[in-house]
């Protein structure tokens, strides 16, 4: 499935199980809100920027500000001040957005978009106008109103609702070009280019584009979701999560170690079923594994990272959501400053990574050569 890679390393996460504490963590500054846990809701009106993670995540209210939410289902009524940024296993953008929309998932809905709109996902639904361009990614797409802009589109399936209608150039990115059948009252063939899809990961990248306030923008959201994803798992299991973080500080060569091996292993498993022909159809699903894993245990070296920073200038243990939250957050930045560095930066973050997802595998299996006598 083009383009999900990301939104399901993400919901390998925020999946929370069903007994997870209902009420929300909530940390309102300077106009902006955070809020983590099981369901977490906005209801009142008077946020500028809004991040949200959780099992279930609905913005109820307006908000002036962007949105920053994350989660398994997650749901936006509200206007939009700026920008939206969502993603999840049920994503619906009901509320207009007066700036551009960024949303992945499984099965995605959105409205109104006063600027550009980047989707992706298996199944996806443009119900309402978009000002600007539109960047589709998906398996089944279906159009249902108005986009201004230029539209790039890549998808087996594509529906087009009565309403719908391109006014600038679409350009299709299919595996057979010209396979895609499409209306006249769409988009005139002359303002219909196709390309093959091999084409499509370098027109995204071309599309998007690049710029100072994008890249500091992106990496501020990497560290307040790493800090959302501390404060989720640390609400949903407090006891585990301190468990193993202990353990990366107190034996970190030997998590290295183990999280080498069951990396090494994964991978290694995933070329023996491609050797057998018939376990070939599990590789997509080992890789997975691969993501899920290296994602999980980077989320939990960063977070422990955090926690020794903070220590290391005299501060106790995190005790609360909060201050789990605030060294996640910590240890997010500082690991996203070391990557900085060049090749050693990169050294760093595979080595915490893999420390991390040494701890998940221990915690997980409790392999019999580390057992005690």
């Amino acid at each position: 499935m083009r383009n999900l890679a990301s939104a399901m390393i993400v919901l390998s996460l925020t999946a929370a199980p069903g007994s997870a504490q209902e009420n929300a963590q909530i940390f309102d500054f300077g106009g902006d809100s955070f809020r983590t846990g099981a369901t977490v809701v906005l209801d009142t009106a008077g946020t500028d920027d809004l991040f949200m993670a959780g099992e279930t995540v609905r913005g109820e209210a307006d908000i002036s500000g962007s949105a920053h939410l994350a989660g398994r289902r997650v749901t936006m009524t509200g206007a939009v001040g700026g920008d939206a940024y969502m993603a999840g296993m049920d994503v619906v953008l009901d509320g207009p957005v007066a700036g551009d929309a960024t949303l992945a998932g499984y099965d995605v809905r959105v409205g109104d978009v006063g600027g550009d709109l980047r989707i992706s996902g298996a199944k996806l639904a443009v119900g309402g106008p978009v000002a600007g361009y539109a960047l589709i990614g998906g398996d089944e797409v279906r159009i249902g109103a108005v986009i201004t802009g230029d539209v790039s589109l890549t998808a087996r399936n594509v529906e087009f609702a009565d309403g719908a209608r391109i006014d600038g150039k679409l350009t299709l990115y299919e595996e057979k070009p010209g396979a895609m059948e499409i209306p006249a009252r769409v988009a005139s063939e002359d303002r219909i280019e196709r390309r093959d899809i091999s084409e499509w990961e370098a027109a995204t990248r071309s599309v998007t584009g690049w710029s100072w306030t994008r890249a500091v923008g992106r990496f501020l959201t990497g560290v307040v979701m790493v800090a959302a994803l501390a404060a989720l798992i640390a609400a949903v299991m407090p006891g585990t999560l301190a468990e193993m973080r202990r353990g990366i500080l107190e034996r970190p060569l030997r998590n290295l170690w183990i999280g080498f091996l069951a990396q090494s292993a994964v991978i290694g498993s995933a070329v023996i079923f491609a050797m057998t022909l018939i376990g070939a159809l599990l590789v997509p699903a080992v890789v997975f594994v691969a993501l899920a894993g290296g994602f999980a245990g980077y989320i939990l070296a960063v977070y422990a990272f955090g926690v020794a920073l903070v220590q290391a200038v005299g501060r106790p243990e995190p005790q609360s959501v909060g201050e789990r939250a605030l060294c996640g957050g910590i240890g997010a930045l500082a690991t996203g400053i070391i990557a900085l560095v060049p090749l050693l930066g990169w050294l760093f973050v595979l080595a915490l990574t893999l420390t991390g997802l040494g701890a998940v595998v221990q915690r997980l299996f409790r392999p019999r050569f580390l057992a005690p006598a």
